[in-house]
């Protein structure tokens, strides 16, 4: 008896599921949400120095990393979602950071500028995030209801 290793690869599951996000990145309404979340982590990234709080020196570094971040968690969403879709949950945790963060971070970083640009900016990550994470759901839902219907 021969064994022939198995190879996950050419599992059925793994070609639908890719099937599957790769039909979900291809529709205008995903490819709008990466860009919009391209944007606005380049917004947090630079939103010290564009909104003029860059003297509130801890802050300015937070937004500069954590607008990074999110547009590395978001950027690689259109070209590999099937194995990065899990990393729009970390960009919904970014922008509810941005949103507490003027806060959250020791000192006086709580200024109307970096307030009022912190909470706009995380709403919009935040939202960005929830909605990619939200698309493989939808494409689920439908590939289940379509099974369905097949079998009335």
């Amino acid at each position: 008896m021969t064994t022939h290793p198995s190879s996950i690869e050419h599992h059925p599951d793994l070609a639908e599921m890719r099937t599957r996000f790769e039909r979900v990145t291809s529709t205008p309404a995903a490819q709008a949400v990466e860009a919009l979340a391209l944007v606005t982590g380049l917004y947090l990234a630079a939103s010290p120095w564009i909104a003029g709080f860059s003297v509130l020196t801890p802050l300015a570094i937070n937004n500069l990393i954590a607008g990074l971040a999110f547009c590395l968690c978001m950027g690689g969403l259109g070209s590999a979602y099937e194995r990065t879709h899990a990393m729009a949950w970390t960009a919904v945790a970014l922008g509810a950071w941005t949103i507490i963060a003027p806060w959250a971070i020791a000192g006086e970083m709580d200024t109307t500028r970096s307030v009022v640009s912190n909470v706009i900016t995380g709403v919009v990550a935040l939202c960005l995030g929830l909605a990619m994470a939200g698309m493989a759901g939808r494409s689920r839902d439908s590939r289940r209801d379509s099974r369905r219907d097949s079998r009335i």
